[in-house]
Formats: C-alpha cells, sequence, structure tokens
C-alpha cells in the first residue's frame, strides 16, 4: 500500500516549480527554499513554508517588472 503524500512532499514540488517558473524570467532567488521548522510544528492540516529568502535589488527589480508583465 503506496504511503500518503507528506507535507515537505508537496511543498519540495512547489519550491521547484517556482525555481523553474523564476528560471523562464531570468531570476534566480538563490536561498529559495523549504522553512524546515515549520514541518516540526504541530499544525493541523500540516503545512510547510517556502522560505523566499533574500535577493538583490536587481533581482527584486526584474521579479518585479516579470509580475508587472504577468498582471491583467
Amino acid at each position: 500500500m503506496p504511503r500518503p503524500p507528506r507535507p515537505q512532499d508537496d511543498t519540495t514540488r512547489c519550491v521547484e516549480e517556482l525555481r523553474a517558473a523564476l528560471a523562464l524570467h531570468g531570476i534566480t532567488l538563490p536561498s529559495l527554499g523549504l522553512d524546515l521548522p515549520t514541518f516540526a510544528g504541530t499544525y493541523t492540516p500540516p503545512v510547510g513554508l517556502v522560505s523566499l529568502g533574500n535577493c538583490n535589488a536587481a533581482t527584486a527589480r526584474a521579479l518585479t517588472a516579470a509580475l508587472r508583465r504577468a498582471a491583467p
């Protein structure tokens, strides 16, 4: 019997998808990853946070421009 998906599996997949989507716009967030302490909590339902981390001003501007282009 397959084991049920773990919250960290879904969050890891989310991080990978976000990293790939950002890369399509030439954007890299070096510290993008899982916020591991959130998996130690007793939240119901279990959740994990995505750590976007820090970026320099040029990356923030590129992210802003990409979001503005994608807005309706």
